[in-house]
């Protein structure tokens, strides 16, 4: 089956540049950005292909899932799918300056 029935390029260009621009996304908001339906399967196919230290929380009554990086994560050392690749140069350019972190958060960030 071809990879883009589960996502297309622009769901994971969208929840890439949202995790690593550092804010918390939920499948709302993947919704209302590019009218996405696959945030689990992408923050999945991030944490186990990737290698990226994603952060569930969940919340409320219906116990949302809510995604963030670990807080000690440096986005600019992760590795990018294809498909987001060209945010590595954004986030240096944005991040210049800033003392070096790596990704060893753990589970609870």
């Amino acid at each position: 089956m071809n990879d883009h029935w589960y996502s297309n390029p622009t769901q994971i260009y969208f929840a890439c540049r949202a995790l690593a621009m550092g804010e918390t996304l939920n499948h709302m908001d993947v919704i209302r950005g590019v009218k996405g339906w696959r945030l689990s399967a992408i923050v999945e196919t991030l944490r186990n292909r990737y290698s990226w230290p994603i952060v569930t929380e969940y919340r409320g009554p219906e116990r949302i899932g809510h995604y963030h990086l670990a807080k000690t994560c440096d986005p600019t050392k992760l590795d990018f799918p294809p498909s987001a690749e060209r945010l590595v140069e954004e986030l240096v350019t944005l991040r210049r300056g800033e003392p070096d972190a790596n990704c060893a958060g753990g589970p609870d960030g």
